[in-house]
């Protein structure tokens, strides 16, 4: 394709060269080269970014890929959206397949949630479109106040499955949490397979935290003053003290795999796998109730930390990620863990959003549970 007349550019804003790959892998199929730019870090760790080619008039895609510093890929992406929009740019698209800070976005406490204010900025910053993948939680699509296409990972991971993974006819896809369930649900539908529940006092359930405010209400003193005065000289009753019924504690009963996997292979599903320790104790679970192998797959692999020496270690035969996060110096220190390409889609999805083509093709058979 003629990059001159194509009337958009792709661009990477990652100063690492191993985050560069997936872009590298997007250009290569859409036949364009990748935009000339360069971001790198200051002696004093500030982001510059410096664009070498005009973009008046264009639409701009920007592939950001998270690798570990989070921060850092995040100004990387700001700065870079901010110096397009600058120079004029029509339209600045980012493609983010990992959105960092997608765990938090819900209120706990007196936190935040992280996920909106991100959203803010990258509007803030000049992007008018986002294209990512398996958000951890589909809701996160309302923080924006422009498109976001939520792509989904599950059609190479399930195809990988059943070429991959010898009789995987007799598998059963686990959940290793009731909030995982359907995901899970949706895997062992597609592959006709049973599905299994992991459920107990190991798992530290996200809702367990979520919001809340412990404070207790006020309760007035009575005991000096009993009543309010009124002109009229008589008494108001006195204002009774709140007692609020107190919501039980939660006691979670002893660890249980709802469902039979004795003498079956065990398939992990779940959206993000970083510290692995959940995991772990679920694929020793699972070995305990007879899974002769064990298999987990994620879209995002973060493996932040020791994951490759506990996975290395632990009762784990697979761990089967996308490339949406670099990760290949964990895949050096553990030959355990494997990669599904996943440029394919993000590159048509490039192309269709260019040429004003409906993405319903890339989400067919995509339901609301998905």
């Amino acid at each position: 394709m003629n990059i001159a007349k194509s009337g958009y550019r792709v661009f990477s804003a990652n100063s690492s060269v191993a985050c560069t790959e997936l872009a590298k892998k997007i250009t290569e199929r859409l036949g364009v080269e990748l935009g000339k730019s360069v971001v790198f870090q200051e002696s004093n760790r500030e982001t510059r970014v410096d664009v070498k080619e005009s973009v008046r008039g264009q639409t701009i895609f920007i592939i950001q890929t998270i690798p570990r510093d989070v921060n850092t890929a995040i100004m990387e992406l700001l700065v870079m959206a901010y110096a397009l929009k600058t120079s004029c740019a029509k339209n600045i698209i980012g493609v983010i397949p990992y959105f960092p800070y997608s765990k938090q976005c819900k209120m706990r406490k007196r936190g935040s949630i992280v996920s909106k204010l991100l959203a803010s900025m990258l509007a803030k910053a000049g992007i008018t479109h986002i294209i990512t993948m398996d958000l951890h939680q589909k809701e996160i699509q309302g923080f924006f106040s422009f498109p976001v296409d939520n792509l989904r990972a599950s059609p190479f991971l399930i195809q990988y499955i059943q070429e991959e993974i010898p009789d995987y006819r007799n598998a059963i896809i686990v959940a290793k949490s009731p909030s995982a369930a359907k995901r899970a649900q949706s895997y062992a539908e597609r592959l006709r397979l049973g599905l299994a529940v992991i459920h107990g006092e190991a798992q530290c359930s996200e809702s367990d935290m979520a919001d809340g405010r412990h404070s207790p209400p006020c309760v007035r003193n009575t005991t000096g003053h009993t009543g309010l005065e009124l002109p009229s000289g008589k008494q108001q009753a006195p204002f009774p003290g709140i007692e609020l019924p107190i919501m039980m504690a939660k006691e979670k009963p002893p660890i249980t795999v709802v469902g039979d996997v004795g003498g079956r292979i065990a398939i992990i599903v779940d959206d993000i796998i970083d510290d692995v320790g959940d995991f772990v104790a679920a694929a020793e679970i699972l070995k305990e109730r007879g899974a002769y192998k064990i298999y987990i797959m994620a879209t995002h692999g973060l493996l932040s930390a020791d994951a490759p020496r506990l996975i290395e270690e632990s009762a784990i035969d697979e761990v089967v990620v996308t490339n949406t996060v670099p990760h290949e110096v964990q895949k050096l220190q553990c030959p355990k863990i494997k990669t599904v390409d996943v440029s394919m889609i993000l590159a048509e999805a490039i192309r269709r959003i260019h040429n004003g083509e409906s993405m319903a093709y890339l989400f067919r058979n995509i339901t609301t549970d998905d």
